[in-house]
């Protein structure tokens, strides 16, 4: 009798042809719960963001499993969930047969060149994901995010918390209706970066032992191979661990995939755009290490059902000590509407019939030009009312898993994906240096320099191959 393979092994021939794309079954191994049911969750990545995002999760579920590459992290949740199972390598609790058995759902909050395995090697097991903002690091793993949670048929939500918020879902409710009527451009910009990137790093920083408590291969995870770099030899403070990687090419996206999914959220959704098909971008202090010191960025959508063609602004960092802004008039306009300063963060929106402005990142306070206002108070008349933030990401993700129905998590991977792909896009033109057009269909773009930073190669021994349910 042929002996039977190991899960790496199945279907390993046959997929390797196809990189870590394998395609799952398209039958859901998600169970079906009765109302009352307690279900258990596992979490990945349970300091900094994540922690919040595992003690809401636990808030609704039972914590059975945590994962962190820093041990301090670990200890810190034990005390709350104490016969929790632990690791720090995410592979070997999806190697846990005997526990993966016990989990109903997963939160990832890791950095984000670590959110798209798990995540997916979560789905594969039918399992309901919830995954930190931006959804991935790549534009190919948005794009492999959606097709995993659509072919599993599982329940998914990314931690953009202000798509709870009722004031942005009345503001889209109001634009949708035509309230701004033909929408043409959309102006979104950001405070960030706010930690070390170009000019102030534009090299490797030099190697440091490894302090005890790290398991910094698991950090790594799927980026290139590179030694440890740390402040004085302690375990926090450095240039990664555990929070200045955003400002690296190799685990972080900068301040466009840090924000986009907060700041350009209203108007995404608002506007229902989908896949960009001209990107265009600029920057300075462009090296192959760390992000710019500033960028501007512009995302081309095409006509959609009656609405016409869209372009997106956006705008980052400082540029000759000033900041990079939309063009003084729409500023003018908005700060007249507002009566108060321009934020450091906001987006305005451009119809026929008039503009939004939105002095926030989560586009919860909207003033329209044509005299109508959402905030914390508005409620709105179509989409569910949640205004809980944070922890209400969690509740709508948790009553679509009990109900069976993903599309009551309002930023479900199908709708997050495409979120998070349009503007890592903006990354891609930043780096390459060039205008190109976008097929979304294939997920390609007609430049060949495109090609490796729309989909980069996984560290030997932490892709998906043979990874599939």
């Amino acid at each position: 009798m042929a002996r039977r393979m190991t899960r790496r092994q199945v279907l390993a021939a046959s997929a390797a042809s196809l990189g870590y794309l394998h395609v799952a079954p398209a039958v859901s191994l998600a169970r079906v719960y009765r109302a009352n049911e307690k279900l258990h969750v596992a979490g990945i990545g349970i300091g900094g963001k994540g922690s919040s995002d595992i003690d809401q999760a636990g808030n609704l579920m039972e914590v059975v499993a945590l994962c962190d590459v820093d041990s301090d992290h670990i200890g810190s949740k034990l005390k709350k969930w104490p016969s929790a199972k632990t690791f720090s390598d995410y592979r070997k609790l999806f190697d846990d047969t005997a526990l993966l058995k016990t989990v109903d759902a997963v939160t990832v909050s890791t950095p984000d060149h670590n959110h798209t395995v798990p995540s997916v090697l979560a789905m594969r097991a039918g399992k309901h994901v919830y995954c930190q903002k931006p959804l991935t690091h790549d534009v190919y793993e948005a794009h492999l995010m959606r097709a995993e949670a659509k072919k599993n048929k599982v329940c998914t939500q990314m931690g953009n918390q202000g798509t709870a918020a009722n004031g942005l879902r009345r503001a889209v409710e109001l634009i949708r209706g035509g309230e701004l009527g033909e929408v043409t451009a959309v102006h979104v910009w950001t405070n960030r970066p706010v930690w070390p990137q170009a000019p102030k790093i534009v090299k490797r920083p030099e190697a440091t032992p490894v302090p005890g408590g790290l398991d910094w291969d698991s950090w790594l995870g799927v980026a290139p191979d590179r030694p440890y770099s740390g402040a004085n030899g302690k375990l926090r403070g450095g240039p990664y661990h555990d929070f200045s990687w955003r400002g690296f090419w190799d685990f972080g996206t900068g301040a466009i995939g840090d924000m986009a999914c907060h700041t350009a959220n209203m108007a995404f959704m608002a506007l229902n755009l989908a896949h960009p098909t001209k990107v265009t971008g600029e920057a300075g202090d462009l090296n192959d290490e760390t992000c710019p010191s500033w960028a501007r960025v512009q995302l081309g959508f095409p006509a959609r059902d009656k609405q016409p063609a869209v372009t997106l602004h956006w705008y980052e960092g400082r540029k000759d000590n000033k900041k990079v802004l939309p063009p003084e008039e729409l500023v003018k306009q908005a700060t007249d509407l507002s009566k108060a300063k321009l934020v450091d963060s906001g987006s305005i929106v451009v119809g026929s019939k008039g503009f939004a402005y939105s002095p926030d990142d989560y586009g919860a306070t909207v003033y329209f030009s044509t005299g109508k206002k959402t905030d914390d108070k508005t409620k709105p008349e179509t989409l569910p009312v949640n205004n809980k933030g944070d922890q209400g990401q969690k509740n709508e993700w948790v009553e679509a898993i009990k109900a069976g129905k993903p599309e009551l998590a309002l930023a479900n991977f199908d709708y997050g994906g495409l979120l998070t792909a349009a503007f890592l896009l903006g990354n891609v033109a930043i780096r390459t240096g060039k205008p190109f057009n976008f097929d979304g269909a294939k997920c390609a773009a007609d430049i060949k320099e495109a090609a490796p930073l729309i989909r980069r190669a996984y560290r030997k021994g932490w892709d998906l191959i043979g990874y599939n349910a």
